[in-house]
C-alpha cells in the first residue's frame, strides 16, 4: 500500500525523467563543450580535438543536429559548437544557428580541423574533454557525468576550474530501483490525476511532431511513418488502431532524427524513448476512444514502467532502449484495452521475451526501423496479455515474478552485453567519419 509520501515521490522522479527536450542531448552536450573552449580561448579555434566516452560517440555519431542544415553527428556538433555556438545558453546554445553558421561550420569540417578520439581516461559514461587550439594558444574544456556539467576548464597553463574530484569513483550504473510493476499500478490507478495531466501534454506534444511528418512536402528520416499511411499500405495494411499506431510513432521518429528543431517530450533522457512510450498510448486512445482521464492513468503507467527498465539497465548497454520502452507502451495500452494488474503483467513478460537481445548500434535516422518492430511487438504482447496468453516461467529469461523478469533482462544489457558494445562501437568507428 503506498503511502502520501511514496506517491509524492514517485510522481517526482515522474516529473524529472519525463521533459521536452530539443535534440539529442549527446551532440547538444558536445557543442557545449566546444564553444566553451572557445569562449575560453577568446577567438575562433584553429584545431579542435575531442575526446569522448563510448556512449556519446555512439549516440552522436549519427543523428541529425537541430539548426545545423541537415548536417548530422559529432563533426557537425563540434564545427558548429566551435563556431557559433552560445555556451551561456547551456544545451540550448545552437537555437540561434544562422545558415551562414551551417556553411561556415561545412568547411570547418572539410578542411579536417577537428579530430575525435575514444576517452580512455575515465569511467564517466557522459564525457566530453574538448581542446581547441589556435595558434601557441589552447583552452581545454571537461564535461562529466550530466550533459551540460561542466567540471574542468584550462587555459594554456592555467587551470581556471576543476571540480573533478566531485565526480562518483563508480561506473554510472544503478543496480537497484525502488520501483515494481506492483508499486507502479497502484500509484497510477491512485495518484491525483491533476498531477499527471504533464503526460498528457507531452505526448499531444509528441503527436504534432509526428503530424509534421505527413505533410505532402515532407522529407524526414527514412519516411516511414509517412509511407505506412500512404495509399498503396493502406489497401495492404489497412488503417486502423493497430497500423495507425505504428506509424505515428514512426512519424515522430522520422523528423526527431532528421534533427528538427522541435520539443519532444522525452523519457529517460531519450526523445525516441519518449516517443515510443507515449505515441502507441496516445493514439491507441484516440482510436478506441478512451477518456481522457484512462489515457492519462495509461500514460502513468508506460512512462514509469520504462523509468523502471532504466534505473535497472543503466545508460550504458548494448540493448536497444526504444525496443525495451515499448514495454511500457504494451503495458499502458493494456490498460486502455480494460486489463487488470495480471494482464499488464503479462504485457511485460510477452514484451520481454521478444524484445531480448536487440541490439543499439547508435542514434541514426534508421532508428525508425526497431521503433516499429518494437511497437508492432507491443501491440501485440497487449492483444495476448487481454487473452490471458503469456510467456512461462521456462521459457529463457522469464519468471513468475515480473519484477525478476525485468532484473534478468537489466542483467543482461548491464553487464553480459558489455563486450557486444564495444564490438559495435569499433565496427562504427572503424567507418570514415573520424
Amino acid at each position: 500500500m503506498l503511502s502520501r509520501t511514496d506517491i509524492q515521490n514517485i510522481l517526482k522522479l515522474l516529473r524529472k525523467e519525463v521533459l521536452p527536450a530539443i535534440g539529442g542531448n549527446e551532440t547538444r552536450m558536445v557543442a557545449l563543450a566546444c564553444a566553451k573552449a572557445r569562449e575560453v580561448l577568446g577567438q575562433e579555434p584553429d584545431m579542435v580535438k575531442a575526446k569522448l566516452s563510448s556512449y556519446i560517440i555512439k549516440f552522436a555519431m549519427g543523428v541529425g543536429v537541430p539548426n545545423a542544415c541537415g548536417m548530422v553527428g559529432i563533426p557537425a556538433a563540434i564545427a558548429l559548437g566551435s563556431l557559433a555556438g552560445k555556451p551561456e545558453l547551456g544545451l540550448e546554445l545552437l537555437k540561434d544557428i544562422t545558415p551562414d553558421d551551417c556553411a561556415r561550420a561545412r568547411q570547418f569540417v572539410a578542411d579536417k580541423r577537428w579530430s575525435v578520439v575514444t576517452a580512455r581516461n575515465t569511467f564517466e559514461v557522459v564525457y566530453a574533454e574538448v581542446k581547441a587550439i589556435a595558434g601557441d594558444h589552447q583552452a581545454k574544456v571537461i564535461i562529466a557525468k550530466d550533459y551540460a556539467n561542466v567540471v574542468y576548464v584550462k587555459r594554456d597553463n592555467e587551470v581556471l576550474f576543476d571540480e573533478r574530484c566531485s565526480l562518483a569513483t563508480e561506473h554510472d550504473r544503478k543496480h537497484e530501483s525502488d520501483l515494481t510493476i506492483a508499486k507502479i499500478y497502484e500509484f497510477a490507478t491512485k495518484c491525483p490525476l491533476d498531477s499527471l495531466e504533464f503526460l498528457l501534454k507531452g505526448a499531444q506534444m509528441n503527436k504534432k511532431v509526428a503530424e509534421m511528418a505527413y505533410l505532402p512536402d515532407a522529407n524526414y528520416g527514412l519516411n516511414l511513418g509517412k509511407m505506412l499511411k500512404g495509399e498503396f499500405e493502406s489497401r495492404m495494411v489497412g488503417q486502423n488502431a493497430m497500423p495507425r499506431v505504428v506509424s505515428y510513432t514512426c512519424a515522430a521518429c522520422d523528423v526527431r532524427m532528421s534533427g528538427v528543431s522541435v520539443p519532444i517530450s522525452t523519457n529517460s533522457g531519450s526523445g525516441n524513448q519518449g516517443i515510443t512510450v507515449s505515441l502507441p498510448i496516445l493514439i491507441f486512445a484516440e482510436e478506441t476512444l478512451c477518456t481522457e482521464a484512462k489515457t492519462i492513468r495509461a500514460l502513468a503507467i508506460g512512462n514509469l514502467v520504462n523509468i523502471y527498465i532504466r534505473q535497472l539497465l543503466g545508460k550504458l548497454s548494448a540493448h536497444c532502449s526504444c525496443v525495451l520502452a515499448a514495454t511500457g507502451a504494451a503495458c499502458g495500452i493494456t490498460y486502455l484495452m480494460g486489463g487488470n494488474y495480471d494482464q499488464i503483467t503479462y504485457a511485460v513478460k510477452n514484451q520481454l521475451a521478444g524484445a531480448t537481445g536487440m541490439i543499439c548500434d547508435g542514434c541514426k535516422p534508421s532508428c525508425v526501423l526497431k521503433l516499429s518492430s518494437a511497437v508492432s511487438s507491443a501491440f501485440q504482447s497487449a492483444m495476448m496479455a487481454m487473452e490471458n496468453i503469456h510467456v512461462a516461467s521456462t521459457d529463457g529469461i522469464i519468471e513468475d515474478d515480473v519484477d525478476k523478469c525485468i532484473d534478468n533482462l537489466a542483467s543482461i544489457g548491464r553487464d553480459a552485453m558489455l563486450e557486444v558494445d564495444n564490438v559495435v562501437l569499433n565496427i562504427m568507428t572503424d567507418k570514415h567519419f573520424f
